[in-house]
């Protein structure tokens, strides 16, 4: 047990005592339910696309090759293929509908009615959800994630419940900066430009993940956290595979507050029986 104690820091950074981690963060890492329920919960954000289903279809071409029809185009040295009518009956029209004609229709293309989202048996989750809860302990994969977490001494980080009271984004940072997080704040201030059309379609740029900060209630803090590039703010019932493990990748740094942990104990929260 003694592993799974942890100091808590008052908002000064400084240490001030010490809190036992709750056994949801004793659970077996599961990699593979974690990436299952991050890809469970993307395709739901996914929208259905898909083409017209009356798209290169309307034409007036129709198709005479068959032997005995009206006008019939057999022994006439013609491909059998759906053609415009003219008016002259002895020229023949365009080739349209079928896939290889030009403005014909397209063999196979995206359909609407596809059924994009993946269900995730109940258990299946919160099973993702404690795993990934368990994972936020390791200081080896939050390096692996590429965190800079050198300088703190244990993770999560977990501090006295007035961090629920914070409402200045300024007081807050400094807090995180005295908590050993300053190379972390530098790193995820930093963005690309993506590669590829998502430029084009409003997300021209690519932004690093930061820090998650848990709390139980919001006294203010919600609003001081929002403008702090890469840093994410729920409340501790909210907590989901998406937050803690961005890209399906766990380990990442995590500051708690002790309301926070307490309640994800009393409560028993995600536990499955």
């Amino acid at each position: 047990m003694d592993d799974l104690k942890v100091p808590v820091y008052d908002l000064e950074g400084k240490k001030k005592s010490e809190i036992t981690l709750s056994e949801q963060f004793r659970y077996e890492f599961r990699p593979d339910l974690i990436i299952r329920a991050f890809l469970a919960t993307m395709s739901h954000k996914r929208q259905p696309y898909g083409a017209d289903p009356m798209a290169g279809k309307r034409t007036s071409a129709d198709y005479r090759g068959r032997r005995g029809a009206y006008g019939s185009w057999i022994n006439r040295g013609l491909a059998r293929l759906p053609r415009i009518r003219v008016k002259s009956g002895h020229m023949t029209g365009v080739v349209r509908f079928v896939p290889h004609a030009v403005k014909g229709r397209k063999a196979h293309p995206p359909k609407a009615e596809k059924k994009w989202e993946q269900k995730i048996n109940i258990k299946e989750r919160r099973k993702a959800i404690l795993s990934a809860i368990s994972a936020l302990t390791n200081k080896m994969l939050a390096i692996k994630r590429g965190h800079k977490v050198e300088k703190v001494e244990k993770l999560p980080i977990v501090v006295v419940s007035d961090l629920e009271s914070v409402k200045r984004t300024r007081q807050l940072e400094n807090l995180l900066r005295k908590l050993g997080l300053d190379e972390e704040l530098e790193r995820t201030r930093e963005k690309r430009y993506r590669a590829g059309k998502g430029k084009m379609r409003g997300r021209r740029y690519k932004k690093r993940k930061g820090p998650l900060i848990v709390v139980s209630k919001d006294e203010g803090i919600f609003k001081a956290a929002k403008n702090i590039p890469g840093v994410d703010i729920c409340l501790v019932k909210d907590l989901n595979v998406e937050l803690l493990a961005p890209g399906g990748h766990a380990g990442r740094v995590s500051v708690w507050s002790e309301s926070a942990i307490k309640e994800l104990e009393e409560k028993r929260l995600f536990m499955v029986s």
